[in-house]
């Protein structure tokens, strides 16, 4: 329960936020809506971390975002357990696709924070977000997008690249790791066989590689209402895991970076947009430009950095939600976000490339600083999360591993291939001499 317990009545009477999937994120706006004494229920088919928190006051399971049986699921709930007229928030892409996509029908029982689908799906779609920001003209990576694998065969691109998904919606191995780096020709051919295995081969998008770790990425992160910013922060993803392109961040820290505010300010005008949002910039430092990476108009990971910012992104969206006039505010700088274990393991392979200094890790901790699951007056997810994070490295090591010995078995396989003609060649020659 939240730090008061509500009563029945009174959970009745209360226009509290159903958050739908996510993580971290959700976590984070659970607490903070919680914090306030605003009823929070969560829902959600696979990360659970937020169910543990003594700010969910209701949990529940249900098929997922992708199962047809999902919009009739999330009307029926506000019906079975009073939530009408609460705040609907996602916390995942395959969640924000749903209640995007059943924009009006959702909007008869919850207040939907997310947007409807015909602007949401900028933000949700790589290739559409692209192709938005080149007509703002906002710098994003040389992207290509080919067809199938003998468009990637005739390619002629500059190594190393990436290939990402262009959206995240079936949970599977490429979408997992959100890219696969690719050093030459060969492993590029091996990738793309193994992603077009996974997902449409039209939904792939392969990217140069801006060089630099998580120090070259800023984030403009905020909460916007009718084309403008009604609360909003900079921060650059000091540290991620794994260290060079990461699945996640694990050590954020509020700054200052103009250019990146106004090309993010610039690309959600356009949309005349409203919601949640994070936009993803990397500072490519060959040409000196911040280039657009990705859109999330849904909570991401690190929102509990919002509140010790002076910015909490979950109450002013749901004051938004209610109607409530709320005034435009900013984050400062120089406090932090950790994801503790992770970060160990990031800010360790830092140190060992010589990237990172004792001194300069220990100074991270003398700034205000949030955790991403441990709160003092919230410890249990923080408990519950360790062994899941153990989990999910070993899990994340064997898949490396086992992408590592298909690349090198598909390469053998296209060198036997290759040698085969000459082989059968030379035994020929033998038997006829």
């Amino acid at each position: 329960m939240g730090a008061e317990a509500i009563s029945d009545a009174a959970f009745d009477r209360t226009i509290g936020a159903l958050i739908v999937g996510g993580a971290h994120g959700s976590l984070g706006l659970a607490r903070g809506l919680g914090r306030r004494g605003i009823p929070v229920c969560f829902l959600s088919d696979d990360h659970r971390i937020a169910k543990y928190s003594r700010y969910i006051d209701r949990d529940f399971d249900w098929p997922g975002p992708t199962d047809e049986s999902a919009l009739a699921f999330l009307l029926g709930l506000a019906s079975r357990h009073r939530l009408d007229g609460w705040a609907l928030i996602a916390g995942g892409d395959a969640e924000l696709q749903l209640i995007s996509q059943h924009h009006a029908e959702l909007s008869s029982v919850y207040r939907v924070t997310v947007p409807p689908w015909e602007i949401a799906r900028w933000a949700h779609d790589k290739r559409l977000t692209y192709q938005r920001a080149a007509a703002l003209g906002i710098d994003y990576p040389k992207s290509y997008h080919p067809r199938d694998l003998q468009d990637v065969a005739q390619l002629d691109c500059r190594f190393p690249v990436v290939l990402k998904p262009a959206v995240r919606v079936q949970r599977n191995a490429f979408t997992r790791a959100k890219a696969w780096r690719c050093d030459d020709h060969a492993s590029l051919l091996a990738r793309y066989e193994q992603a077009a295995a996974l997902v449409d081969s039209q939904c792939i998008v392969l990217q140069e590689l801006i060089p630099g770790g998580g120090s070259a990425q800023f984030s403009y992160a905020g909460v916007w209402n009718r084309g403008s910013p009604v609360a909003s922060l900079v921060a650059r993803r000091t540290r991620q895991y794994p260290v060079e392109f990461g699945y996640t961040s694990t050590f954020v820290e509020t700054v200052e970076q103009g250019e990146v505010e106004d090309a993010a300010c610039r690309f959600l005008r356009s949309l005349d947009y409203s919601g949640l949002v994070e936009v993803e910039f990397k500072y490519d430092r060959r040409d000196g430009r911040y280039k657009l990476l990705d859109v999330n108009a849904r909570a991401w990971t690190w929102c509990a950095l919002g509140p010790i910012a002076g910015v909490d992104f979950a109450h002013v969206l749901w004051r938004i939600t209610k109607g409530e006039a709320v005034e435009p505010s900013r984050g400062h700088a120089n406090v932090a976000w950790m994801h503790g274990m992770r970060d160990v393991v990031a800010a360790g392979q830092e140190m060992l490339a010589g990237k990172l200094s004792p001194l300069s890790y220990m100074r991270g901790w003398r700034k205000p600083l949030v955790f991403a699951a441990f709160a003092k007056d919230d410890p249990l997810p923080g408990v519950v999360d360790l062994p899941i994070l153990v989990w999910r490295l070993l899990a994340r090591g064997a898949e490396i591993a086992r992408g590592f010995f298909k690349i090198h078995s598909s390469r053998l396989a296209r060198r036997c291939r290759t040698r085969r003609p000459r082989l059968d060649a030379f035994t020929g020659a033998r038997r006829k001499g």
